[in-house]
């Protein structure tokens, strides 16, 4: 078996989006994920996944024929101009505007953009200002 690595936070390990339309939600993610620096992971006939994102069809074998609910999703961009990408490339791959990149008021530099994926899901790209990360992410290697 070829060894692996996997980047992970603290609180999420993994989510599951039960899609629609499978070729619809990977053009959406492959083009975000491209401009966020999040190369795919896996793919097969029913799924693919990216970090800790998997997202499959309804009659793949995880999602037991059973679309998932909306949800909200934000994904961590590195500054404005990787908010601004992650908005155009979406855009450009099918996604819907629900919030052009810009300032919010949830705290000072705050700045995201917002954009519905091919299945109604809110997709939030941000960045929270200027930071000092303790690290870029956990590693793990199995």
């Amino acid at each position: 078996m070829e060894t692996q690595e996997l980047h992970r936070g603290r609180l999420i390990d993994h989510l599951q989006l039960v899609v629609r339309d499978l070729p619809a939600s990977r053009r959406f993610y492959e083009a975000v994920f491209q401009v966020l620096g999040v190369p795919i992971g896996g793919t097969g006939e029913d799924y693919f996944w990216a970090d800790e994102l998997f997202i499959s069809s309804a009659d793949s074998r995880a999602a037991l024929g059973k679309l998932t609910g909306r949800h909200h999703l934000a994904f961590q961009a590195r500054d404005h101009a990787m908010v601004d990408a992650f908005y155009k490339a979406g855009l450009e791959a099918g996604g819907t505007d629900n919030g052009a990149p810009g300032e919010r008021s949830y705290h000072p530099g705050y700045y995201a953009a917002f954009l519905l994926d091919p299945d109604g899901n809110n997709i939030e790209a941000v960045h929270h200002g200027p930071a000092n990360r303790s690290a870029a992410s956990v590693k793990i290697t199995f």
